[in-house]
């Protein structure tokens, strides 16, 4: 049975100042998160609710966030580290990670010390890279292929790598694991 309803027909739900504390405790109890993502989620709320506080509703949006930080369950530093060690294990490069923590709403001051670890990460997240999508090294079969090779270095682009660290990697074969071994060994000094 169809809905005859439109959602613009229903009533909002009433929303104050006590009721997005819980919004925000609950959020923040569920996702790690920073205060932007907070901040946005809570204005996102008071979009698709009907405000009956007193006090203006953005004002109470940053105060929620003002007593989550207060009470530690925010801390943009901690999260920075968080998603950049979690995107580096995953193969993911130094520009993947500063444009993912932007969008997150991480200020330049916080995420300084990730982005550093990040960067001494690099070698390590790109070996990762290709081990897991089988490129350069860990190919089943050496290629020629000018046009398969510049895919593959399109690929490293995307997972934000070096456009010269991809060429690196790509140039050694799959039979060279001398070069391969030297990579490896670089990569743990970093």
């Amino acid at each position: 049975m169809v809905n005859s309803r439109a959602r613009s027909d229903r009533s909002r739900k009433r929303l104050d100042a006590a009721r997005l504390d819980e919004l925000g405790l609950a959020y923040v109890a569920r996702f790690a998160t920073s205060r932007a993502k907070l901040t946005r989620y809570l204005a996102r709320k008071i979009r698709e609710s009907e405000w009956v506080g007193d006090d203006d509703a953005m004002a109470s949006c940053e105060a929620v966030a003002d007593r989550m930080e207060r009470l530690r369950y925010l801390d943009d530093r901690q999260y920075a580290a968080m998603r950049a060690g979690a995107m580096t294990r995953r193969g993911l490069g130094v520009q993947r990670v500063k444009a993912q923590l932007f969008v997150d709403g991480i200020a330049p001051e916080d995420s300084g010390e990730a982005i550093e670890v990040a960067e001494g990460a690099a070698i390590a997240a790109a070996i990762g890279f290709a081990r897991r999508r089988r490129l350069g090294p860990f190919s089943v079969r050496a290629s020629d292929d000018p046009a398969r090779r510049e895919r593959q270095v399109a690929a490293f682009a995307r997972a934000g790598h070096s456009l010269a660290l991809a060429r690196r990697i790509l140039a050694i074969g799959p039979e060279d694991t001398a070069a391969l071994d030297a990579l490896d060994a670089e990569a743990r000094q970093d």
